[in-house]
C-alpha cells in the first residue's frame, strides 16, 4: 500500500533537479514549475526577470513507503550548492534560489533538522542559505521545460551541467536508483 506525498524543492535550474529526482526509486512523477511568487500562472519569460518572486522548482510525487522525505532532502543537498544565495553555477537571480517549500509541519521540522545536522557536521565550508517556506501554489512550467534532460541529453547545457549531477547521484545514491 503506497503512501503518496508531495515535495517541492527549488535548487537552481529546474531541468537539473527534475533529471536527478526522476531517477529515484519511489518517485512516481517530477514536474518542473514555478512557486513562491506573487502572480498567478507566471510564464518562463516573466519569472526570468526576477520580478515575480517565483523560483524555478520541481514538484515530486513520491511513495513514503519506498523513499522518505529525509532521503529526498539528502539528495537535494548533495546535488546543488545550498550555500550560494540566488545562484547555481552560471544561473543567477532570485528564480535560482535554494528553497524547500514544505507541505506540512512534519516536512518543515525535517527540513529544519536536516539543515541543522549539515551545519553541525560542517558538511559545507560556507553557511547554508536554503530557505524553508510554506508551500505556495505551484504552477507547471511550459511543456518544453518538462522532462527536458531526457529529450536533450546531447545539448551542451545538459552535457556540461546536468550530466555531472547525475553522475554524482549514481555514485553516492546507487541503492536509491530505479
Amino acid at each position: 500500500m503506497s503512501k503518496e506525498s508531495i515535495a517541492v524543492f527549488a535548487g537552481g535550474c529546474f531541468w537539473c533537479a527534475e533529471a536527478v529526482f526522476q531517477r529515484l526509486k519511489g518517485v512516481s512523477t517530477v514536474v518542473s514549475g514555478y512557486t513562491g511568487g506573487a502572480i498567478k500562472n507566471p510564464a518562463y519569460r516573466e519569472i526570468c526577470t526576477g520580478r515575480t518572486g517565483h523560483a524555478e522548482a520541481i514538484q515530486i510525487t513520491f511513495d513514503e513507503e519506498i523513499i522518505s522525505f529525509e532521503e529526498l532532502l539528502e539528495v537535494f543537498f548533495a546535488t546543488h550548492d545550498p550555500t550560494t544565495l540566488n545562484r547555481q553555477g552560471g544561473d543567477v537571480g532570485t528564480q535560482y534560489r535554494s528553497e524547500i517549500f514544505y507541505q506540512d509541519e512534519k516536512q518543515k521540522q525535517q527540513a529544519t533538522d536536516f539543515i541543522q545536522l549539515l551545519t553541525n557536521e560542517k558538511v559545507f565550508s560556507s553557511p547554508i542559505v536554503t530557505a524553508i517556506s510554506e508551500a505556495k501554489p505551484f504552477y507547471l512550467a511550459e511543456e518544453e521545460h518538462q522532462n527536458y534532460y531526457n529529450g536533450h541529453k546531447t545539448q551542451s547545457f545538459c552535457a556540461l551541467v546536468i550530466n555531472p549531477k547525475i553522475e554524482k547521484l549514481e555514485s553516492y545514491f546507487k541503492n536509491k536508483l530505479k
